[in-house]
């Protein structure tokens, strides 16, 4: 029997992946909307009828020429160490249960991490850390994340992001994170059966906040600072009740220095899911 190739060591791909190509976990088809710009982004959101729908969306959008650029060439150019594998090089969409009581917010994806997997954490040591912390609490089917296709499943958890690219230096200009601030809306609303989140630094706290303030949710004012451990609650429309994690983010800056260690990791996960049981 001939073996089958392995989507991720075998270089089956041109980069950036083509969507409808078979590469593990896209959501997309070669029929899947482009969005390319904010307008595109806003109407394509409103007519995506399921999740699936919308992950698909965004892992084609071209909305933000520079994002465009930048994971495109990042993943052509690549890192050494993967340079005889495939990128994705696409907008990274959102990972996880869709029915999640859960949410973890991060920011971005990194350029040869997500950017190169396609999956949300995966594939660099911030995921190493996170996974690994989600799998020890019950949340995670295993410790490690390497590639699209090793079998990682969430439960009762859903990971999502306010930027959906891979920005240069790590940091979206203000008209990028505005443009995908209307996926990050449509998809908070639709978590309705969400009861806690964990926000993976300043970023994601501010963007969450903003995003509920956009969505009509009750938020406090003035609004809470992020600080590691800090609590606050968001009230929807209906009377729901949100509360709201920050944790430092599982970045090397923060984990190579001791800012976050795994205790402290593995403290806010225990509280995420308390909060969410409670």
């Amino acid at each position: 029997m001939t073996a089958l190739p392995h989507p991720r060591t075998d270089n089956l791909f041109e980069s950036p992946v083509t969507p409808g190509t078979g590469w593990p976990g896209d959501p997309a088809s070669p029929d899947t909307p482009i969005a390319k710009n904010a307008e595109d982004v806003a109407r394509i959101a409103a007519h995506c009828g399921e999740f699936e729908d919308l992950d698909a969306a965004i892992s084609v959008c071209r909305a933000c020429p520079r994002l465009v650029k930048w994971r495109e060439d990042t993943a052509v150019t690549k890192r050494a160490q993967w340079r005889h594998e495939p990128y994705w090089g696409r907008p990274v969409p959102s990972f996880g249960d869709p029915f999640a009581r859960m949410a973890i917010i991060g920011l971005a994806p990194a350029a040869h991490g997500a950017n190169r997997t396609g999956r949300m954490f995966t594939g660099d040591q911030s995921g190493d850390w996170l996974y690994r912390a989600l799998y020890d609490a019950g949340i995670a089917s295993q410790a490690h994340s390497i590639d699209a296709a090793d079998g990682l499943a969430l439960r009762d958890c859903r990971i999502i992001a306010p930027v959906h690219c891979a920005p240069p230096d790590n940091w979206p200009r203000p008209d990028e994170k505005r443009t995908c601030a209307i996926w990050f809306d449509d998809e908070l609303a639709r978590l309705t059966t969400l009861h806690a989140a964990m926000c993976l630094g300043q970023i994601a706290w501010t963007s969450t906040l903003a995003a509920a303030r956009r969505l009509g949710w009750q938020v406090p004012r003035p609004a809470p600072h992020f600080g590691h451990g800090t609590r606050t609650q968001l009230v929807r429309p209906d009377g729901t009740a949100i509360v709201v994690l920050g944790c430092y983010h599982v970045s090397r800056q923060n984990t190579n220095t001791g800012r976050l260690t795994r205790h402290m990791l593995d403290d806010a996960v225990s509280t995420l899911l308390d909060l969410a049981d409670n």
